[in-house]
C-alpha cells in the first residue's frame, strides 16, 4: 500500500498542512497569516485525519520543511513534527526549504525551460537573503548560503543561461536586475510541493535522526537577553 504522510511546512510567511497516500493528496490546510501559524498546525492536522476517517497512528511518516525560514516558523513544525514521531514511533522526513521552493518554480517553468536553473530566494531582512541554486532535476549547483544582493549577483550565471528566481526575497532582486536570462515566478510552493521529495525520500529510505533533528536555520539565532 502507497504510503501515508503527513507533510508540515511552516517556514515562511504561507503556511501549509497536507495529507497524502503515496502523490495523491488527501487534503490541505492553508494558513497566510504568519503570526498564526503556532495556532494553526494541530487544528489543521486534527481536521485532515478527521475529514479522512484516519487516526494519527495510520500515519506511516511525517515530514517537515527543515530551513532556512523564519525561525519561529521553523521551531514550530520541527517540534510539532518530532513530537508526533516520538509518540506514535513514526519515522521523520527532513526537507530543506529551498528545495521545496524550487520544485514548485521546476513545475512552472521546466518544460519551456529545460536547462534552466532555479535559484530560490527567502528574504532574510534588508538586502539579505537565503538562496542556493538548483538544475531542472533538482539537483544542488550551490549549496544553501546567506547572500547580500547587489546588481552582480548571480551575474556571471546569468549571462550563460537562463536562471529562474522566485520567493519572497525575489522582487528585491528584480529591482537591481534587468537581464534577458533572468525570469522572476511569483509561484508559492506548498505542502504539497514538500510531499512530492517527501515521498521520493520514503521509497529511498532518507530518514532524520528522531533525537538530533533540528531546524536548518542557516544563520546563528540570536534571542535578546530578558530585561532584569
Amino acid at each position: 500500500m502507497l504510503p501515508l504522510i503527513l507533510h508540515i511546512d511552516t517556514a515562511t510567511e504561507f503556511a501549509s498542512i497536507c495529507l497524502t497516500r503515496g502523490v495523491n493528496s488527501l487534503g490541505m490546510r492553508i494558513s497566510p497569516d504568519q503570526k498564526q501559524h503556532g495556532a494553526f498546525v494541530q487544528p489543521a492536522i486534527q481536521g485532515l485525519m478527521q475529514e479522512n476517517a484516519l487516526e494519527l497512528s495510520d500515519l506511516d511518516a511525517i515530514s517537515v520543511t527543515e530551513g532556512p525560514g523564519s525561525y519561529t516558523g521553523l521551531r514550530v513544525a520541527m517540534a510539532s513534527a518530532k513530537g508526533l514521531c516520538y509518540a506514535l514511533d513514526k519515522p521523520l522526513i527532513c526537507i530543506s526549504t529551498l528545495k521545496v521552493m524550487a520544485l514548485a518554480t521546476q513545475m512552472q517553468y521546466g518544460r519551456n525551460y529545460p536547462q534552466a536553473l532555479y535559484c530560490p530566494l527567502i528574504d532574510a531582512r534588508r538586502m539579505e537573503v537565503f538562496t542556493a541554486l538548483y538544475d531542472g532535476n533538482l539537483a544542488p549547483k550551490a549549496t544553501p548560503s546567506a547572500m547580500i544582493l547587489d546588481s552582480e549577483s548571480f551575474k556571471e550565471l546569468i549571462d550563460n543561461q537562463v536562471v529562474v528566481f522566485s520567493g519572497t526575497g525575489a522582487p528585491k532582486f528584480k529591482a537591481l536586475l534587468n537581464h534577458p536570462n533572468s525570469l522572476f515566478s511569483t509561484v508559492q510552493h506548498d505542502a504539497y510541493h514538500l510531499a512530492i521529495l517527501a515521498n521520493q525520500a520514503f521509497e529511498n529510505g532518507e530518514f532524520a535522526n528522531l533525537a538530533y533533528a533540528e531546524p536548518f536555520y542557516l544563520k546563528a539565532f540570536y534571542s535578546a537577553p530578558a530585561k532584569k
